[in-house]
């Protein structure tokens, strides 16, 4: 299973049709799998797992994303003032 989740990650191009979100404004998109791939990345590291099916997200939002936005997420994360529960 890993083989095939780092097959897909390796053949990765841009962001699949996610039909949660079926309009031209991916902003919802976007914020979603920032935080997909945070609570991932919490969640396999708590329990010691391998990080690999977390890429998936990761990969999702740096597309989607604008990169000041994940900036200006990644420092309020650090602050303890990201309005979302990870």
């Amino acid at each position: 299973m890993s083989d095939d989740i780092s097959q897909k990650i390796a053949n990765y191009k841009t962001a699949p049709f996610d039909a949660r979100f079926p309009n031209q404004n991916q902003t919802k998109h976007c914020t979603q799998n920032y935080n997909d791939f945070h609570r991932c990345e919490k969640s396999l590291n708590a329990k010691g797992l391998d990080l690999a099916p977390c890429e998936y997200y990761q990969k999702i939002y740096r597309s989607l994303c604008p990169s000041s936005w994940v900036e200006k997420w990644d420092d309020q994360r650090e602050a303890g003032t990201y309005p979302c529960k990870i």
